[in-house]
């Protein structure tokens, strides 16, 4: 199975257009039901699988997202590069709606941790993760960006919050004044997960709104991002046609290997039932 390349798609982007030869594959995995079945093709030559991750119609909330399946099953199709798009709210007064921000860090929010994981049943393992996206992606998103004429800001710390609920004006404005750039609700979880299935992950954050500090601003809600959810869809698709056709086709970049030495458990003792679980991560080490 050649290396393969994918989306997950955020809230508003629950399609890509354009495929060749598109099939539909449901994936069981060991980790229950992906957010929906994932959409098969060709673009630009290459093989991609997309996902929406909130499932077609926005059917699944931020802490009800399957993370752990949705990243397995991308992993058992060989996907090796992933691109994840997600609405964003700014903290930041130049991150403005409708601009794209390249996060090149996280901070973690949320309560589910156990779900952020592959690891544990038996099996320890600690990946490195002070630099949670890949570099090499990162510049191919860049590239798209810049070659598209999008306002675009490179580089900045995503928090990751559970929500459903937006923040309070004190949440908001406490993630301001620690540094943070932009706020959402699902992207961490995707890229621990990929870095332990050695996946390339990077991220399109598309803003939406102020969150709720800019108080001279209407309060971020559902109905008040919907214009600009649209016109963030149009953008990402223009960015995603851009940047595939610049990913490499060998998956040889440093998060490819990103197990080597990471294990702790040695491979005598993995309980066989776990070491099949994880067959698409553990079947390079025998």
């Amino acid at each position: 199975m050649e290396p393969a390349i994918g989306i997950i798609g955020g809230s508003g982007l629950y399609e890509l257009d354009g495929f060749e030869r598109t099939e539909e594959r449901v994936v069981e995995t060991p980790f229950g039901e992906p957010s929906d079945a994932l959409v098969g093709g060709i673009l630009s030559g290459r093989q991609v699988w997309f996902l929406p991750r909130h499932g077609r119609g926005h059917r699944i909330l931020p802490t009800e997202i399957n993370h752990r399946a949705n990243l397995w099953a991308l992993r058992s199709l060989n996907v090796r590069w992933l691109i994840c798009v997600t609405a964003v709210g700014s903290l930041k007064e130049e991150y403005r709606p409708r601009d794209v921000v390249l996060p090149d860090q996280y901070f973690d929010r949320t309560s589910r941790r156990e779900h952020h994981t592959f690891f544990g049943g038996g099996i320890v393992g600690h990946v490195a993760f002070a630099d949670p996206v890949s570099a090499g992606l990162r510049a191919i998103l860049r590239g798209a960006c810049e070659s598209s004429l999008l306002p675009y800001h490179d580089g900045g710390t995503y928090v990751n919050m559970d929500g459903p609920a937006f923040s309070t004006r004190a949440e908001s404005n406490a993630n301001r004044q620690l540094g943070f750039d932009v706020i959402g609700m699902t992207n961490l979880p995707e890229a621990k997960l990929a870095r332990e299935a050695e996946i390339a992950l990077a991220t399109l954050c598309m803003v939406t709104d102020y969150d709720c500090w800019k108080v001279e601003e209407e309060a971020v809600t559902a109905g008040a991002v919907i214009a600009h959810l649209h016109a963030n869809v149009a953008n990402a698709k223009k960015l995603l046609a851009a940047a595939i056709p610049q990913i490499p086709t060998t998956p040889d970049w440093p998060e490819h290997s990103a197990l080597d030495g990471a294990i702790m458990t040695p491979s005598h003792l993995w309980p066989a039932e776990k070491k099949a679980a994880l067959a698409p991560l553990l079947a390079r080490f025998g």
